[in-house]
């Protein structure tokens, strides 16, 4: 889900520099052990040439290509025999069978190594289809405002996490969720899908934010009841709901335990809608009984709302220096939702060296500069 950004072309051709000579080099250890026959005593043999060039090429090469690089081993190690010694000789012919013997076990193990890439490679997209139905991107523009939103998994080819996000136009405005579930794999998420179901019913039909987010919270509950073990007593989703009204210039806020927005403003500046309070986690609700409040913030035109989960603020530098959204971003200025987050995500990589540790759900809504409407001034 979401985007991914290229790492970098020199990487890229990098990688292409190497496939090539990996995609050579059962032939040069080929040629190598027929050189190396050839070139010394009769003590030294080249089967060790001969015995890897199949196995390489068994998990690179197509069926044909592995089966006829075993071919072409045993060949060598017949023609290497024909021009030193005689093949009449037991360690000449022990030497042919076990190459013969390793080639055809590289050809099962190019069958074995193929089916399992394609039942990878069919896990992958049911993987992709999984999240583009638990977490369809959002539109480019909703309500009035520009949308852009990223998941980046800190697993090469993982597709599925714990962070999610959700935007909806309704009868009150803007709506949207950003939250982080508690743990990893599916029962992450199931919460995952618990939670937006929730959220796209109840953010169309509750008249507050408020609601929406007690809404949730019950949600939670019931699929508490669902589980047993250590998820039923402490599974708990962090979130951020945000209401946008049409029209007034303002954004309304409930945040349950989870990493304060930032607000870009039109001239680079940079402030962070803190709660006026601390509030516990969605699913945590038994745990306190005071009721959810909404806090409200000037959203003024050009200025650009982020969400995001801590997958970004706990990003860590080799000397361990967490990421600073907040301080990285202070006096840029981005023309588009999808420019702040490519640059954001790009500079994220650069702070830990491509090492990052933990899923990164990134949302970011633009209200659009209005000429009659005055912008925001440091």
């Amino acid at each position: 889900m979401g985007q991914r950004t290229d790492r970098g072309g020199g990487a890229g051709r990098a990688g292409g520099g190497v496939r090539r000579v990996i995609g050579v080099l059962p032939a040069l250890l080929l040629s190598g052990g027929v050189v190396y026959d050839g070139f010394t005593p009769p003590p030294f043999t080249g089967v060790p040439f001969f015995v890897a060039a199949p196995l390489i090429a068994a998990p690179l090469f197509t069926a044909p290509a592995t089966l006829l690089t075993g071919v072409f081993a045993v060949l060598a190690v017949i023609v290497s025999h024909l021009l030193g010694d005689p093949l009449g000789g037991v360690p000449e012919l022990t030497e042919t069978v076990t190459v013969a013997t390793v080639a055809a076990f590289a050809v099962l193990i190019n069958q074995v190594v193929r089916r399992s890439g394609e039942r990878l490679a069919s896990a992958r997209v049911i993987a992709e289809t999984a999240q583009r139905a638990v977490l369809p991107t959002p539109a480019e523009r909703i309500g009035g405002l520009r949308v852009a939103a990223r998941y980046e998994a800190a697993q090469a080819d993982a597709f599925i996490g714990g962070d999610l996000f959700a935007v909806q136009d309704t009868p009150q405005g803007v709506r949207l969720v950003v939250g982080d579930v508690r743990g990893k794999g599916m029962g992450a998420v199931e919460a995952v899908a618990v939670v937006i179901g929730a959220f796209r019913e109840a953010a169309e039909h509750e008249t507050s934010l408020e609601a929406v987010a007690q809404r949730l919270e019950r949600a939670l509950a019931r699929e508490g009841t669902r589980r047993d073990g250590l998820d039923a007593v402490e599974g708990f989703t962090t979130a951020v709901l945000a209401e946008i009204p049409r029209g007034d210039g303002t954004v309304r806020v409930v945040n349950r335990g989870h990493p304060e927005p930032l607000l870009l403003y039109a001239d680079g500046a940079v402030g962070a809608l803190a709660p006026p309070e601390p509030a516990l986690p969605l699913g945590m609700g038994d745990l306190a009984a005071w009721p959810d409040r909404a806090y409200e913030v000037p959203y003024p035109p050009g200025a650009t709302l982020l969400f995001y989960t801590d997958g970004l603020t706990e990003a860590r530098d080799r000397h361990g220096v967490f990421y600073d959204p907040a301080e990285r971003l202070e006096g840029r200025v981005f023309p588009e939702p999808d420019s702040l987050l490519d640059a954001l995500i790009e500079d994220v990589r650069r702070h830990t060296g491509g090492g990052a540790t933990d899923d990164m759900a990134l949302l970011a809504v633009a209200r659009p500069l209005s000429v009659s409407e005055g912008t925001h001034s440091a």
